[in-house]
């Protein structure tokens, strides 16, 4: 499925209407104990693969991490690791809309929920230790992605803060052209 994902998510409208995709996609890395962000082609929004091989061209000696937040309605952590990539859906029913969370379900190697047994609360797929070192413990994280009172760019500002990047996010985020 990765690499097969449209530019867009099919929404409303009726069958094959397809709207482009809001949210904002920005890399951190970590040098020398350093945060840096730069912003992501708005086409990792909608494509993992297009994510994944930004963020393995930044080739930093130190962390290395993805933020998506796709279209006010989920996000997603991607962290390339030796051998592959870390990652970290905060709701696996967005797979049923949305390329770019089915294309993380696949890597994961899960299925994409079925329609008729999902209910109204989202959960998580993935890997929640993915931040461990750099301060967000698993069940830190887990709690953090299941405050469903937050919208997805919130709860990332939220992990972004404990992990000391919240400022370098926020100047990437506030001057990314509105979508």
């Amino acid at each position: 499925m990765a690499g097969q994902g449209a530019q867009a998510a099919p929404r409303g409208g009726g069958q094959g209407t397809v709207v482009p995709l809001d949210g904002w996609a920005v890399a951190v890395t970590r040098e020398e104990g350093r945060w840096r962000a730069v912003p992501m082609d708005r086409t990792a929004l909608a494509d993992l693969d297009t994510a994944i091989t930004a963020l393995r061209a930044l080739r930093s000696t130190g962390a290395v991490i993805g933020l998506l937040d796709v279209d006010d309605e989920f996000f997603v952590l991607v962290r390339p690791v030796p051998g592959g990539v870390s990652l970290l859906l905060s709701d696996a029913v967005a797979a049923l809309d949305y390329d770019v969370a089915a294309d993380v379900l696949d890597l994961l190697r899960l299925d994409v929920p079925e329609e008729d047994e999902v209910d109204d609360d989202p959960w998580p797929e993935g890997d929640l230790g993915m931040l461990s070192d750099l301060g967000v413990p698993a069940d830190e994280l887990a709690v953090l992605v299941d405050e469903i009172d937050l919208y997805p760019d919130e709860q990332l500002t939220a992990i972004a803060r404990r992990c000391g990047f919240a400022d370098e996010l926020a100047r990437i985020v506030e001057t990314a052209p509105a979508s």
